[in-house]
């Protein structure tokens, strides 16, 4: 399964802390960003994932995340 968020992460720096913690939570997903998107992409594929559980963690950290259909 391979879900889209939209965020507000700026720059690679971000992108590498919020990877690095979310492959903590999620050991076996491939995490990437699409930073050259106008949306910041953040894409993650795993065989099981909880959108809430990756929104509240960016979040948490503050910056806003919602899934794209």
């Amino acid at each position: 399964m391979i879900e889209i968020f939209k965020t507000n992460v700026e720059n690679e720096r971000q992108a590498k802390k919020l990877i690095i913690l979310l492959n903590r939570h999620f050991p076996s997903a491939e995490i990437t960003f699409d930073l050259d998107d106008c949306d910041s992409i953040l894409r993650v594929k795993d065989e099981k994932l909880c959108l809430l559980n990756i929104i509240k963690i960016l979040k948490d950290k503050g910056f806003e995340c919602r899934a794209l259909e």
